[in-house]
């Protein structure tokens, strides 16, 4: 017999049906309040997340009511019901919260059948910050379309109904690529997944200012007249049809989600049983050919790098780009948004040249937390250094492996951004800021590492940063980015008073200005950051082994 099949509570004194609900609601309010306990930073964290989104969702409320009564409202919300749900989808997958409860991975040794399980964990799902704004964004939906007695009687149905769709779905997609995420191969086909979505922010951004040109919200009825049949949006959808006397297509826009959810809580049942049953064959080892040519294949790699301890530093640091499933993870989106904000903008005529700088901001965030993703096998590079030289070469190399493609990627996207532009007078003063800012982001980030290290735990696709260490995030990341800035600021103020002052036949000089000062302050980082490694060795061990 399945640990599904036993029945539920098996404890003894503890009856078979007791119900789950609130044993899982209670289970997720004590793992949330011990995790917040456990430091300061994290607290702080989750209370200005929460302050935040209920910011937003009040102002998002308001302003949906606001548009009560407007002839295109209904276009409106049912688009932004559809991209909650798609949000719902693949958020949970990429960005992770670091939720623990809704792991079910974790819940496989219980003897938990699986319709009540699914039950406890629909419920508890609607404990957070997440269904807080979504059922905000529900109840000022319907309430911006709802008209008469019959509209409000939709609505009443409707707001919760699209909650516990775009919930169900959530639940369903995870679980069902749980095991998927958690292995090596199959986490790298969510580099994929993680492009579609950076690719997905910026169309809706393309989106939305193409909406503002066009001047009104009568623009959104072509894509609205197709969404209002999909759910959870054809929950919305049946409001706005109540509302107008279209009672047949409000009540089969209304079943439509109610047939969705059934079906997603259907798909997440099965997922569950195959979870929690069926054997995990993706940590079989592999053994063949394969494996030989992938040994073959680091020798071509080790032959062009230099010889010493910075070669081999630069082909581990390489290693984890191509083959850490979160390493690659990181660096395929921070490669793909930097192309594509610059190229997006340019290809609706309203871009930038300067917004090419934003591919070195972009990949020189992977200079942050560089020890980090070596996690509790940072031990075996600690042994390594005993001196501040090591240190030093340690970071110089890392620097190195990080600059053989970030340094031709941002020259190219720079290029690419000026001749859509077909603006190359301003090609020097740019590739110049964006050399400097590189800089700068290489010199705060080897001092970020060495200061506010953090663990990326590899047990789970549901967490980026170990419990407790948000904080450490917070301030490693934007702290370092804010004075990455600060750093570039003579250069960017040099470049201002060339355009102020009409210089601007001088402004060709700003590339290798920009070139040498970001050479400079990456390399005083770096020797900033040396001592600061070797004296906090065992803090930083710590630190990245947490997870």
């Amino acid at each position: 017999m399945s640990v599904l099949d036993a029945p539920v509570g098996a404890a003894p004194g503890r009856p078979a049906g007791e119900n789950l609900v609130p044993v899982f609601v209670r289970l997720k309010l004590t793992l949330l309040r011990n995790g917040l306990r456990q430091s300061a930073g994290r607290r702080a964290a989750y209370i200005t997340s929460v302050v935040v989104t209920l910011l937003c969702a009040a102002g998002l409320l308001l302003g949906l009511t606001a548009l009560h009564g407007h002839a295109h409202a209904a276009s409106l919300v049912v688009l932004l019901a559809g991209v909650a749900a798609v949000g719902w989808a693949v958020m949970p997958l990429f960005f992770p919260s670091g939720d623990e409860t809704l792991d079910p991975s974790r819940l496989v040794m219980l003897p938990l059948r699986p319709r009540p399980l699914v039950s406890a964990l629909l419920v508890s799902s609607l404990v957070g910050i997440g269904p807080l704004f979504t059922l905000c964004l529900a109840a000022g939906s319907v309430f911006a379309v709802a008209r008469g007695a019959a509209g409000a009687v939709f609505a009443v149905v409707a707001a919760p109904l699209a909650l516990l769709v775009c919930v169900a779905l959530a639940r369903a997609v995870a679980t069902a690529n749980t095991r998927l995420l958690t292995s090596r191969k199959g986490r790298d086909l969510a580099v994929l997944s993680g492009l579609v979505i950076a690719v997905g922010f910026q169309v809706v951004n393309f989106g939305a200012q193409r909406l503002g040109r066009a001047g009104g919200l009568s623009a959104l009825d072509p894509a609205a007249d197709v969404v209002r049949w999909l759910p959870p949006a054809s929950a919305i959808g049946a409001v706005d049809s109540a509302s107008r006397g279209s009672y047949g297509q409000a009540s089969v826009q209304l079943l439509l989600s109610v047939a969705a959810l059934a079906a997603l809580l259907w798909l997440w049942q099965r997922s569950l049983v195959k979870l929690m049953t069926a054997p995990d064959g993706s940590t079989l080892a592999a053994a063949g050919p394969g494996r030989e040519k992938a040994g073959k294949g680091g020798a071509g790699l080790a032959a062009l790098l230099p010889q010493g301890r910075t070669g081999t530093v630069m082909e581990r640091s390489l290693r984890y780009i191509a083959r850490d499933p979160k390493t690659k993870a990181a660096w395929t989106t921070a490669l793909a948004i930097g192309l594509i904000v610059p190229v997006l903008n340019a290809l609706q005529g309203t871009g930038s040249v300067y917004f090419a700088c934003f591919a070195a901001w972009m990949l020189g965030i992977q200079m942050y937390n560089q020890f980090g993703q070596d996690t509790s096998a940072f031990w075996m590079v600690a042994l390594t250094i005993s001196s501040t030289r090591d240190a030093y070469l340690e970071l110089r190399a890392r620097a190195l492996a990080l600059l053989l493609i970030t340094l031709p990627y941002t020259i190219v996207v720079t290029v690419v951004t000026a001749a859509m532009l077909d603006d190359w007078a301003a090609l020097p003063e740019v590739m110049g800021l964006s050399l400097a800012l590189l800089g700068g982001m290489l010199a705060t980030g080897a001092v970020a590492s060495a200061n506010f290290p953090y663990s990326i735990p590899q047990d789970g696709a549901f967490k980026n940063v170990a419990p407790g260490q948000a904080g450490l995030a917070w301030i490693s990341i934007f702290g370092g980015m804010v004075s990455a800035g600060l750093l570039c600021a003579p250069l960017i103020a040099v470049t201002i008073w060339l355009h102020v002052a009409d210089h601007e036949q001088w402004l060709w000089l700003l590339l290798p200005v920009g070139a040498g000062y970001g050479a400079l302050i990456a390399w005083a980082g770096l020797r900033a950051a040396a001592p600061r490694t070797a004296d906090r060795l065992p803090e930083i061990l710590a630190a990245v082994s947490k997870g």
